[in-house]
């Protein structure tokens, strides 16, 4: 399922039927036209051809799934890494920091850290969702990094005057990747469910950038008459993010030595 996104996003003007943005007229005009042959999934409003839309608005969920997910997960590391091993003040100023972030609810903070901007966009939520995504991770890097760190071998490592910098990035880190990697990757489903409520509410992907939370603003009007211009992109987002889901829940039976068999 996720190969399939990823191959959707990467060769959308290539598996696209039709311009996603292309709005016919005289005879072609067929808007709210139902699944057919030339239409595979239907058309919208505009008489827009809805398979094309939803493979290029697949791009834009991959791309702020994953792009959210690599730097927040760098971010959260950082911080959990230096917070779990430097520890005392260094540890207190850091945590608080964290809680404080999470305390707030994440979509209430969002959508008043997108008010700030003068306009919204996706570059706006990109930024709003790495301001919000570190923290997990910070807090689980910490975990990590404070139950490792005193073990033998980091312990044999600094008697033999390995500089601290070397032990933590050496030694310490390696240990705590395998539980980042799972949090990173379930962290791209959330992302994606992020961006398309953002967009759903007008304050992410702004027209003509395509967005699967923007398409289903669009179709709810319509789910009496026309359930597809809002069911197909709905089902696509869902399968993208059951599809990440997935693959974390297989990354942790595969990592953690507690669920294998």
């Amino acid at each position: 399922m996720v190969a399939t996104l990823a191959v959707t996003a990467v060769l959308a003007p290539v598996l696209a039927p039709h311009d996603p943005q292309l709005i016919p007229t005289g005879e072609e005009a067929t808007t709210l036209a139902p699944p057919s042959p030339r239409h595979v999934l239907g058309t919208d409003v505009l008489g827009r051809d809805l398979l094309s839309r939803v493979l290029y608005g697949s791009r834009v969920s991959l791309l702020v799934g994953l792009g959210v997910a690599v730097i927040a997960a760098t971010l959260g590391c950082l911080v959990g890494l230096v917070a779990g091993y430097c520890g005392r003040w260094v540890d207190a100023v850091l945590m608080r920091a964290t809680d404080v972030v999470m305390a707030f609810p994440s979509l209430v903070l969002a959508i008043g850290l997108i008010a700030v901007f003068e306009e919204p966009g996706l570059d706006k939520v990109f930024v709003v969702l790495i301001a919000l995504g570190w923290t997990t991770i910070a807090r689980l890097v910490r975990g990590e990094v404070l139950a490792v760190k005193n073990l033998d071998y980091v312990q044999a490592a600094r008697a033999l005057g390995v500089s601290n910098a070397a032990i933590a990035l050496r030694h310490v880190l390696p240990n705590c990747l395998a539980p980042l990697l799972v949090a990173a990757t379930l962290g791209i489903g959330s992302n994606m469910v992020a961006e398309a409520g953002l967009s759903f509410l007008g304050l992410g992907a702004q027209s003509p950038t395509l967005s699967w939370g923007a398409m289903l603003a669009e179709g709810q009007t319509f789910l009496g008459s026309a359930p597809w211009v809002a069911v197909f992109p709905g089902l696509g987002l869902l399968t993208a993010v059951l599809g990440v889901n997935l693959l974390g829940d297989g990354l942790r039976d595969l990592l953690d030595p507690r669920f294998r068999r």
